[in-house]
């Protein structure tokens, strides 16, 4: 079976990853690539290393109104520059959107996929979380639903590689001697996740997140995602790791581990690594997530949605081990 596949904003590090996966799909075919500043060049010219069935294909202008046919458009745009031109696309087609611009809006299922796979499959339009809520909130899933943290207080400390920000990002600080030897929290206490990270902590637990914090800082490696994360409850260390097991008991990409995981861990995959270290007496859990942000945080997942919303299974595509060193 061939699944007709576009993907606007492909010369980007989340367009570019979803077409590497899409690549190598085994149900997926990639008929259609779309950007700004990159149109009219073809595939190979911004990805030398590009499979020969695609070098050739060349990234048009994107306008929804154009569109071939597709089954499947995958939409890797800046918040803010996806909802207008998406609102236009045909019914017909699935759409996940990778940015931001759809996540907790009427119409659209939140693709938070190895939480609640059941309410994304055969939904045709799906919105990806971002990067920081997907390490954040599979690591925070299985205290909430078993009630073994409370949903209010919680305190989040994210560190991000700098391909987070998206190629070239948007300001000199992502650049290389900026980066380099270089530590920043950005973001402070109104960062664009924090609404959908509140929102799912409280669909989670039924209960309030009033007093989250959110902190990211920007680190000078390229990918991956840690969250360590606050939380106020009476579980132990044990209890805690034995309901995340139960949880993800058949989940082929949440992987609980008794360590501290490490962003290495999940470099070029589309895993997730939880843990959790706690201390009753002082009425403390702290939860620990590890993604990359490239592939559990953007494109990973959101060929994990694609699956569900096509009726494929889960991991078709996506089998690939992670990167190391």
């Amino acid at each position: 079976m061939s699944i007709r596949v576009g993907i606007v904003g492909i010369s980007g590090f989340g367009g570019g990853e979803a077409m590497r996966l899409v690549a190598s799909h085994p149900s997926f075919e990639l008929i259609y690539a779309a950007g700004e500043g990159s149109a009219g060049s073809r595939l190979v010219d911004r990805f030398p290393g590009v499979p020969a069935k695609l070098a050739e294909l060349v990234i048009e202008k994107w306008d929804p109104v154009t569109l071939p046919k597709l089954d499947v458009l995958f939409a890797s745009l800046p918040t803010g520059a996806s909802a207008e031109a998406l609102a236009r696309v045909p019914k017909d087609v699935k759409i996940v959107d990778i940015g931001g611009d759809h996540r907790y809006v009427e119409g659209w299922a939140y693709g938070l996929a190895d939480v609640w796979p059941a309410q994304i499959e055969g939904q045709i339009r799906v919105a990806n979380p971002g990067c920081f809520p997907a390490a954040t909130l599979n690591a925070l899933a299985p205290l909430l639903v078993n009630k073994l943290i409370e949903p209010g207080n919680i305190v989040v400390d994210v560190k991000t590689g700098i391909s987070g920000a998206g190629r070239g990002g948007a300001d000199s600080k992502f650049g290389y001697a900026e980066s380099n030897e270089n530590l920043l929290p950005y973001g402070l206490l109104k960062h664009v996740h924090m609404p959908e990270i509140a929102k799912t902590i409280e669909r989670l637990s039924g209960g309030s997140a009033a007093g989250l914090v959110f902190t990211p800082h920007l680190v000078p490696m390229t990918r991956g995602v840690l969250a360590t994360i606050y939380c106020r409850g009476r579980a132990t260390t044990g209890e805690c790791l034995d309901a995340a097991r139960r949880f993800y008991a058949g989940r082929a990409f949440v992987r609980v581990t008794d360590k501290p995981p490490q962003t290495k861990w999940a470099t070029g995959s589309n895993l997730a690594f939880v843990s959790y270290a706690a201390d009753p007496e002082r009425n403390l859990v702290i939860a620990m997530g590890v993604v990359d942000n490239l592939g559990k945080g953007a494109a990973g997942q959101a060929v994990q949605n694609a699956n569900l919303i096509c009726g494929l299974p889960e991991t078709a595509g996506l089998d690939g081990v992670p990167v190391w060193p």
